[in-house]
């Protein structure tokens, strides 16, 4: 695996004048202390399913350890994960004391990378982990989001859709990691650029069980003007003809100033001994 990802990103092991002296050979699998291992500082996945952790180690208890992980040394007898974080929680469940492991020397950059890339391929990451494993590979590789797109064999609309995720309040990646909404209910909030409508509409969600089209709905009706109140209009039936004809008159000549763009309100209103025309014209159109 480790090849191909450095083809794609450009990186290269150290030289051997580079390397430090070891004890192991290049992909040499020896079993290190489990408790000398500690999570790869740089892993973007933050939820474990503890369920599923535990079938697989009822799976490696059963046939033991297929796949062996892979980590670096980092201090004297300490070393840190690349991969296989899965399978060194799983082996704590079972209480091994030591661990098949791979010693690779790779600097940050190549540890983190390789980090997110085993990720971004087992396609399990929660939309926030996948939108910061992107943003963290653009970041390490000075990328653009059509270089990266390229490399992963994705397109960049899909890039840009998950990066817009992390702009989100805070609020709505812990409801996404949590499952409580969607990507698509998230993605629907991207277009308040409010936080506070965001926010609003997350806890709309949250409290009446939304779905994505009545969130979509919901959103639509924020960012659409307020419908003015219709006006009150007087009923002209069995009035004065003359009034009648006054009172029409009056609409028609406020319909065409409202035709000009100018943004007239009038309400109508009929009282005990006459009729009531009130008229707003804003000084600038």
């Amino acid at each position: 695996m480790l090849q191909p990802f450095n083809r794609i990103f450009g990186l290269k092991d150290k030289s051997d004048s580079e390397a430090e002296e070891v004890s192991y050979q290049p992909d040499e699998v020896i079993k290190l202390p489990v408790q000398n291992i500690r999570p790869n500082r740089f892993q973007p996945r933050t939820l474990f399913n503890e369920e599923k952790i535990s079938e697989l180690a009822q799976t490696i208890h059963t046939h033991g350890m297929i796949q062996p992980i892979v980590v670096r040394q980092v201090e004297d007898n300490q070393y840190e994960l690349i991969a296989g974080e899965r399978r060194w929680r799983a082996v704590q469940l079972l209480e091994w004391e030591y661990i098949p492991a791979i010693i690779r020397e790779m600097n940050d950059t190549q540890t983190a990378s390789v980090a997110l890339i085993e990720n971004l391929q087992r396609e399990e990451l929660t939309v926030v982990e996948e939108a910061f494993a992107y943003a963290k590979l653009l970041e390490l590789h000075d990328l653009t989001q059509e270089a990266l797109a390229q490399r992963l064999g994705k397109s960049q609309s899909t890039i840009a859709n998950k990066l817009r995720i992390l702009k989100l309040p805070e609020q709505v990646h812990e409801a996404l990691l949590a499952k409580e909404i969607t990507e698509r209910h998230a993605r629907s909030l991207i277009k308040l650029k409010e936080e506070e409508l965001q926010l609003k509409v997350l806890e709309m969600i949250l409290e009446q069980h939304l779905n994505v089209k009545q969130t979509e709905e919901k959103v639509k009706d924020l960012l659409q003007p307020k419908e003015k109140k219709p006006k009150r209009r007087a009923r002209l039936k069995g009035i004065n003809k003359d009034v009648r004809i006054a009172m029409n008159t009056i609409r028609q000549s406020l319909n065409m100033v409202s035709d000009t763009g100018i943004d007239v309100e009038s309400n109508e209103e009929e009282l005990e001994d006459y009729y009531q025309i009130t008229i707003k014209i804003p000084k600038k159109k």
